[in-house]
């Protein structure tokens, strides 16, 4: 298996791009693949809570998922087990890919860099099968793509802020 990674440096600093992706507002405003919005999101920003959001995607379905925080160094990084999800919150396979791996480790890092910051996301199935660990290397072309349209998104999102 291969951990995913990506990185951008965001032409902001590192405090208001700590905020773009804790706080539950400004997430609606960016969070997720180019053509999805948010239609529900909630954060409860502290070791153990959940970061429960929906998006509905170009052709009208929802998609729910969550975050369960596992660490959280304000304002430098964010480790969080992602999930698909359900309107309870409840863990959930991919909804295109039933062989996607259940849950993700997911470590996201906060790097000054004078006035910009980058950020570094770092993927890889957590407690997964061999079945899904090969589907998700099998899978990094795409997770690029994703991340590639979730960071336009932000780069917008902060221009604005």
């Amino acid at each position: 298996m291969t951990e995913f990674v990506i990185e951008r440096t965001f032409d902001a600093p590192r405090e208001d791009v700590w905020k773009a992706w804790t706080d539950a507002d400004r997430l609606r405003e960016w969070w997720g693949p180019k053509g999805f919005t948010v239609t529900y999101c909630k954060v409860k920003l502290r070791q153990g809570g959940i970061m429960h959001y929906c998006l509905k995607g170009p052709d009208g379905t929802d998609m729910w998922g969550k975050f369960v925080y596992q660490e959280i160094v304000r304002p430098e990084r964010l480790v969080f087990i992602s999930s698909f999800s359900d309107e309870k919150q409840g863990v959930t396979r991919h909804p295109l890919s039933p062989d996607w791996p259940l849950q993700m480790m997911s470590t996201v890092t906060f790097t000054e860099d004078g006035r910009r910051t980058r950020v570094a996301v770092r993927w890889s199935p957590h407690a997964a099968t061999e079945a899904e660990r090969k589907v998700f290397d099998a899978g990094h072309t795409s997770m690029q793509g994703g991340w590639t349209g979730t960071f336009d998104q932000l780069v917008a999102h902060l221009a604005g802020s």
